[in-house]
């Protein structure tokens, strides 16, 4: 008895598969976990964190269900220094991801360097305007090998015209963040901010004799936090990007409990939430502080159209990070004044 072939989930798959492929070259690559790659949402967030020193990654890995999986690694680390003699700073950042998707292993590796200006907007309360760049080399390439087409059935290649695997570009971002203290409790704070990714409209084609361009990005993004009792908090994110026709909103909270006989310096702090992508997934959140390391994961419950050739899947991320004091001229004590959320 010959074996039942569910034609119409082949088909299903294969849709998918092209949808998704078409996606991923006309917008740019997110996380889930934005907030733990904060110069993907604008290179102005650099240094936006109590500290010194922060070094975050994040994996992702997704559509394990319907294709070959679409993974995605973000490694970002940043420096921030006091500048001249008032409550100014810079911050030197680095962004670096690799991106790897579909059948024919289409790879894309970002080296990015960042520098962001935080000017003090007061001298009793942390409120600063920051002026980030960032701008960098991108490779992207793709397995010729693993290319079916009807040419090579016709013993004609490919059928491609393009001379190489692989080509390379320069790319720019620019953005602004206000960041200020809610009131007398400086854990209270907020920001929000604009960025533009893309200002060079750099060529984004295999065929070098090309005119397609990558289109620019627009992100708006703001973040709220404050104390709901003296052991908790309260931290809500959003970000809205476009780019061309591409639109995209995702918006959480996250609920942390401070754990350990010292409320200042906990022992742990416990976050539970959750984030939408609107008309994509549901993002459940877990994340755990262990000073000065946190650790989180989310997976993607996908609610698009999609949902029933990947059976509700989407993908799960984990996140790691690392924020620390150098104790350059005792900053741990006397960073009163400093951007922070």
């Amino acid at each position: 008895m010959k074996p039942t072939i569910n034609y119409k989930k082949i088909i299903a798959a294969l849709c998918t598969t092209v949808c998704l492929g078409f996606s991923a070259l006309a917008q740019d690559i997110h996380f889930s976990q934005f907030f733990e790659a904060p110069l993907l949402r604008n290179p102005s967030l650099a240094g936006i964190y109590t500290g010194d020193i922060r070094v975050q990654a994040v994996y992702r890995d997704q559509w394990n269900s319907v294709t070959n999986a679409y993974k995605t690694g973000s490694l970002n680390g940043e420096y921030k220094m006091p500048v001249g003699k008032g409550n100014d700073f810079m911050t030197a950042g680095l962004q670096m991801l690799y991106d790897e998707a579909g059948t024919v292993a289409w790879k894309s590796t970002h080296i990015l360097p960042a520098l962001n200006f935080h000017k003090s907007l007061s001298t009793e309360q942390n409120r600063y305007l920051s002026l980030g760049f960032m701008g960098g080399v991108v490779q992207r390439s793709l397995d010729r090998s693993k290319m079916t087409t009807n040419s090579l059935y016709d013993g004609l290649g490919d059928g491609e015209t393009f001379a190489s695997n692989g080509y390379t570009y320069f790319d720019g971002a620019v953005g602004m963040t206000y960041n200020a203290q809610l009131n007398d409790n400086p854990d209270n704070n907020m920001f929000f901010g604009l960025a533009y990714h893309h200002f060079n409209k750099p060529k984004n084609s295999f065929y070098r004799t090309g005119t397609v361009e990558l289109a620019p990005k627009y992100v708006a993004s703001g973040g709220l936090r404050f104390s709901v009792t003296p052991e908790s908090y309260l931290t809500l994110q959003a970000d809205y990007s476009q780019q061309g026709k591409y639109k995209e909103t995702v918006a959480g909270a996250l609920y942390g409990i401070k754990l350990g006989p010292d409320l200042d310096r906990p022992s742990y702090t416990l976050h539970g939430g959750a984030f939408l992508r609107w008309n994509d997934a549901l993002i459940p959140v877990l994340k755990m502080d262990y000073a000065p390391f946190a650790f989180s994961l989310s997976y993607d419950v996908n609610i698009s159209k999609l949902k029933t050739s990947s059976y509700g899947r989407g993908g799960f991320e984990l996140g790691v990070s690392y924020i620390g004091f150098l104790d350059r001229d005792n900053s741990s004590v006397n960073a009163v004044l400093c951007p922070r959320f």
